[in-house]
């Protein structure tokens, strides 16, 4: 089974929606092994609203109450969140795919020590990055890949959220990792967004993964 792990330039930057658009086009698993913030629901939820009915969606090892950072959402609920715990309770699945979804971006920390890229590490995992176009997402999101080359993290590509003028472009230029994607804006994401976007996923990317 192939892990990719879904992370981004920062939150609510559209990864939920990446994710649902992988695990339709690749028919993957989903997993995001720690949640933060319950009361509007879940990430995981999201996904399965979304997705075919035979997703396979694999419960959070870790649910946070509070919408925070995980270390403080941790911290409230008195919670040691444990990255090599998480490595070594993949969840088992026959599929060849694994979506697992970070949480914010690249540097969010999951505990007192340790960052989301640790836990991409742990997983020994593939990368696809989420950039939403907006002004500033120039500067976010080639830090953030700065930083995965620095770590020598392996990046499949970016997936682009929304559109503002020719971002997309330079990012994809001045970083060298292909785009892969580019997820239109609409008022309302549904199933049939979902599946409509997956179809193009795969039309323009059958040799990548």
């Amino acid at each position: 089974m192939e892990i990719i792990f879904i992370t981004g330039i920062g939150t609510d930057i559209g990864k939920t929606v990446a994710a649902s658009i992988l695990v339709e086009a690749l028919n993957a698993d989903y997993w995001k092994p720690i949640q933060a913030g319950l009361e509007e629901g879940t990430d995981a939820l999201n996904v399965k609203s979304l997705t075919s009915d035979k997703t396979l969606i694999h419960k959070e090892l870790y649910r946070l109450n509070t919408p925070a950072s995980p270390h403080i959402a941790a911290r409230i609920d008195d919670v040691n969140i444990d990255l090599n715990y998480i490595a070594n309770n993949i969840p088992l699945s026959e599929n060849k795919y694994m979506i697992i979804e970070g949480a914010g971006g690249i540097m969010v920390p999951l505990n007192e020590e340790e960052f989301v890229i640790d836990l991409i590490d742990k997983l020994k995992a593939k990368v696809i990055l989420v950039s939403k176009n907006y002004l500033g997402s120039i500067n976010h999101s080639l830090l953030t890949a700065t930083l995965c080359k620095q770590r020598n993290i392996p990046v499949i590509g970016w997936i682009f959220n929304q559109q503002y003028m020719n971002y997309e472009e330079d990012i994809v230029r001045w970083s060298s990792y292909p785009n892969l994607h580019s997820i239109p804006f609409v008022i309302n994401v549904d199933k049939e967004f979902i599946v409509q976007q997956a179809s193009f996923f795969k039309d323009n990317n059958p040799d990548l993964l």
